[in-house]
């Protein structure tokens, strides 16, 4: 058999595919249960200092075999009028900073003056991420009124929201004041993607579930009454929410080596178990339990978006289609993930294609999960330009990339109708109506479909032998693209092949897609510029987790199978 090689980017990196991706075992949630739990990192509450407002500070820690790392959490009672999930909010009902070690009172006083604060606040290289959260109020209240009379909440009421706070950001990087990365980035447990923010959050689900805990208890007290304790199995289907807006679409574009290297280990690993042989029974059963546990989350997924609803009603499909496929096959013979894969690629939507393609990475952990290791990315030697290159080594890898832009009809005003800047009161990232909007002088360089097309077109008269430093002392407008142009010609993962300026461009694709890889679940789109999704939702508790329980917790269990 001719191996299998990774997928064309010209095939994966266009925005509906890569806006149809899924959470897999590469995920960056995953990468962390599974190294907390293989290291037996150590968790405590060490604080909790809240009173009957629900106001206060609490302080949870995580103990690596080799340093400590606590959330400091400020819980405050914010007036209804006050709560915003817009990132230019003033007040939260709960922020957050990850310390890096274990804070001292005077650490906490100092964090408590600018934590609340978040953009007014500074906060120092001792911290490494700075947060926010707000309520779900109605699912807040129902928990809270149902523990404090004595009875459990609506199991039904909590799947249909999934978390009873959700974050409206995430902050690391230097953000505030905060370490860089470059300040961490050695450190094992911090070497893949975003582990700092994962942790961040992971233990933000354990304060918001003691703090639930917390106000039924004083409700209860207050009523003469002792309040009922929130069942575990409860607490644990309960993630952390998250408010994603245009804000984070332009990462994908602004980080293309980083970007490259999370498609590249995906890609590198469906690649591996494609070329695989045969499966053993084991694989094959593991497998067949997660289809059937992640067909129970595609059966709950909610979403009022006409296009969220439209793929969620063909991925419905799609898993009656594998369904079926399954029921025939024998796994056992001839390749069969890669024939699996061919499959799905003839019979299924793009959501079920990819779908079938991080559900057949699940059983090989083995041989792919340290594909992790080179997810991360040092930026500094690939963006050197390589002056000596010549203009016809220019030439081709442009026709080669860009094929797709050079091909377009950037004149045509349907294909540069939009235009992205930061907004002036924001300080956001947004995407507006180029020809309606006096925004064009404003616009980032953002469109590196369109701004390829005009390297091109500027090199024509340039000899073949000419050299890139040469021409870019003629023409230093086009350094930007150009580099990028180079970068992806050793990085081929790094660039949408697609136009991020057209009238047609879905910006969720691009939030989609950076948040399969942090391992979210159920996207709810709200319009084709934001989503909420759900972080850790079902994972273990701190307290609870375990080799046994790190890694598959992000597929529910099977109903009428024990927890």
């Amino acid at each position: 058999m001719t191996p299998v090689t990774c997928r064309d980017p010209d095939l994966v990196m266009r925005l509906a595919r890569l806006g149809s991706f899924h959470q897999s075992r590469l995920s960056f949630m995953r990468i962390l249960t599974r190294r907390m739990a293989r290291e037996g990192w150590r968790f405590e509450q060490t604080a909790f200092d809240i009173d009957d407002k629900g106001v206060g500070h609490a302080v949870y820690t995580a103990h690596t075999p080799d340093r400590a790392y606590s959330l400091i959490a400020y819980a405050h009672d914010l007036p209804p009028e006050q709560r915003s999930d817009r990132v230019i909010a003033e007040a939260w009902d709960a922020t957050f900073t990850l310390f890096d070690g274990i804070p001292t009172a005077q650490d906490i006083t100092r964090l408590s003056q600018n934590i609340p604060l978040q953009e007014a606040g500074r906060v120092t290289g001792s911290e490494l991420s700075v947060s926010r959260a707000n309520r779900s109020v109605r699912l807040w209240e129902h928990v809270v009124s149902s523990l404090s009379q004595g009875a459990q909440p609506s199991a039904e009421q909590i799947d249909a929201v999934g978390y009873l706070m959700r974050t409206t950001a995430v902050y690391g990087s230097g953000k505030l004041g905060a370490a860089d990365r470059e300040m961490i980035a050695e450190r094992p447990e911090f070497r893949a993607p975003f582990q700092v923010e994962m942790l961040s959050v992971y233990l933000t689900r354990w304060f918001v579930t003691d703090l639930v805990q917390h106000m039924a208890d004083r409700r209860a007290k207050s009523a003469g009454k002792t309040a009922a304790k929130l069942d575990p199995a409860l607490a644990r289907s309960m993630g952390i929410g998250n408010s994603t807006g245009l804000g984070m679409a332009p990462f994908l574009l602004n980080h293309p080596v980083l970007f490259n290297n999370w498609v590249a280990a995906r890609e590198k690993a469906l690649q591996v178990v494609r070329n695989l042989p045969q499966a053993a029974e084991d694989q094959i059963a593991l497998f067949r339990d997660l289809v059937a546990r992640s067909s129970q989350t595609i059966a709950t997924w909610q979403s009022e978006h006409p296009l969220q609803i439209e793929k969620l009603g063909a991925l419905r499909a799609d898993v009656q289609k594998l369904e079926g496929y399954l029921a025939t096959v024998d796994l056992t013979e001839g390749r069969p993930w890669d024939a699996l894969y061919l499959w799905a690629e003839e019979a299924l939507s793009l959501e079920g294609q990819e779908w079938v393609a991080s559900l057949i990475l699940e059983p090989h952990g083995a041989l792919i999960d340290d594909l992790s290791l080179d997810m991360a990315a040092d930026n500094t030697a690939t963006f050197r330009i390589a002056g000596a290159m010549s203009i016809q080594d220019l030439r081709a890898l442009l026709q080669s990339i860009y094929a797709w832009a050079l091909d377009t009809d950037w004149a045509a005003p349907n294909n540069k109708a939009r235009a992205w800047y930061v907004s002036e009161e924001k300080l956001e990232p947004r995407l507006g109506e180029r020809f309606e909007e006096p925004i064009e002088e404003y616009e980032q360089p953002l469109a590196p479909g369109r701004d390829a097309a005009m390297l091109f077109r500027a090199l024509s008269h340039w000899p073949d032998d000419a050299q890139v430093a040469d021409f870019l002392l003629r023409h230093p407008e086009h350094r930007h693209v150009l580099r990028r142009v180079q970068i992806v010609g050793r990085a081929p993962y790094a660039e949408i092949r697609d136009n991020t300026i057209s009238d047609q461009v879905m910006p969720i694709d691009m939030l989609r897609c950076k948040l399969a890889f942090f391992g979210a679940t159920k996207f709810d789109p709200r319009s084709d510029r934001w989503v909420r999704i759900c972080m850790y939702g079902n994972a273990p508790l701190p307290l609870e987790l375990t080799a046994a329980n790190a890694d598959f917790w992000v597929y529910p269990e099977r109903k009428g199978a024990s927890a």
